[in-house]
């Protein structure tokens, strides 16, 4: 009887570790996924104005 006792006390608790780690992650994401929407925008609004964006991978800038 005390060994299962000892383990669902073990289980708890690793359980309890387990959620608070999910909600951290579930923050950082929250957090993550504001970032990647504010970023869209700006690129969006730098488009809509024409001003130059980063030139990424093989891609020539517009001056060529």
């Amino acid at each position: 009887m005390k060994k299962l006792e000892e383990q669902i006390a073990h289980l708890t608790r690793t359980v309890e570790d387990l959620s608070e780690v999910v909600a951290r992650q579930d923050q950082e994401i929250t957090l993550l996924t504001n970032r990647v929407r504010m970023l869209m925008e700006r690129e969006a609004e730098r488009e809509a104005a024409g001003t130059g964006g980063i030139v990424l991978g093989d891609e020539r800038p517009p001056h060529y």
